[in-house]
């Protein structure tokens, strides 16, 4: 929180603004408020700057870069179920194949979640549903797995590289680019190709790292979909840096460089899910500026649940 005395002839003496610190020297102190602007206060003017905890993170917010996500990994068929998202991605991954209550008061009644189980019976799925914080909770019946966090960034308060791409980004992903694709520890399954390569009224691209070798030292994919609320989201997903490459800095090269093409795009701002198990991998999105935004896990009936539901890829 910044208060800082107005010039004279306003009305009152001073006023307030909540938002994040950009800097702070000994000539000026800027702060971004919450709708955006950039407010700009000369050291002299300055009365009181306070750091406030996190801003809390609205239900809406939630929901709404849950719809943006959906559109960036929608799965290859889709369909709306009593305010439940219902995808279908070829037994691809749990985000594609799985049912997310992205309208208010999504119903978990049983014979809504009867419709569900049958539609993923028909395609030889079990019955899966994405539980994010506040949005939804499990049915009677039903257990939770995989818990996930989604970070997330304005990109406006990132450092980014200036200059040429250090990557090679294509609008589709190249068979080399497919040929890192890694699915509960094996290769990709037949049918991932067509589920990497979805999106809904977005833009896709696939980065690769050693694009001029005979196999790629770093991949990734960014999509760049709009939310209900207008923000513009570039969505990370499928990083994966080569074992002898791990631990010299090209994972996180390749996420600032999405985050860059998708700037580049039209977003502004970021968001990825990481196992929040997977400390490392947080703490290296922390580092590149991401902060927490809610968490969301898996549920399925418990005569589903079979030996090991966790998956590599979310």
């Amino acid at each position: 929180m910044l208060r800082y005395r107005l010039p004279p002839g306003h009305t009152h003496p001073m006023t307030d603004v909540i938002g994040e610190l950009v800097s702070s020297d000994a000539g000026a102190v800027s702060v971004r408020g919450r709708d955006g602007t950039l407010v700009q206060v000369a050291a002299d003017r300055v009365v009181a700057l306070k750091p406030l905890g996190p801003r809390p993170i609205r239900t809406s917010e939630i929901r709404s870069l849950e719809a943006a996500a959906a559109d960036g990994w929608p799965g290859v068929e889709r369909e709306g179920i009593d305010g439940w998202q219902v995808r279908f991605g070829l037994g691809f991954t749990a985000r594609a194949n799985s049912a997310v209550p992205l309208e208010p008061g999504a119903s978990t009644a049983p014979e809504t979640l009867a419709r569900i189980t049958t539609r993923y019976a028909a395609r030889g799925l079990p019955p899966t549903l994405a539980l994010p914080d506040r949005l939804g909770s499990a049915p009677a019946g039903w257990r939770t797995y995989n818990e996930t966090a989604v970070m997330a960034a304005d990109i406006s308060n990132l450092v980014l590289r200036e200059g040429d791409s250090a990557i090679t980004v294509s609008s589709e992903p190249s068979r080399q680019w497919l040929s890192c694709l890694y699915y509960q520890g094996r290769a990709a399954p037949a049918g991932a190709a067509e589920v990497v390569s979805a999106v809904r009224g977005g833009t896709l691209g696939f980065g690769m790292i050693g694009a001029r070798s005979s196999s790629a030292a770093a991949v990734g994919r960014a999509a760049v979909t709009t939310a209900p609320d207008g923000r513009c989201w570039v969505g990370l997903t499928s990083l994966w840096v080569s074992p002898e490459h791990r631990r010299n800095g090209l994972g996180t090269l390749m996420c600032g460089e999405l985050v860059r093409w998708g700037r580049e795009h039209g977003a502004t701002h970021a968001y990825l899910q990481v196992a929040v198990e997977n400390t490392r991998a947080v703490a290296l999105y922390r580092d590149l500026g991401f902060a927490d935004h809610h968490r969301y896990r898996y549920a399925r009936p418990e005569s589903a649940m079979g030996p090991n539901p966790v998956g590599a890829v979310r």
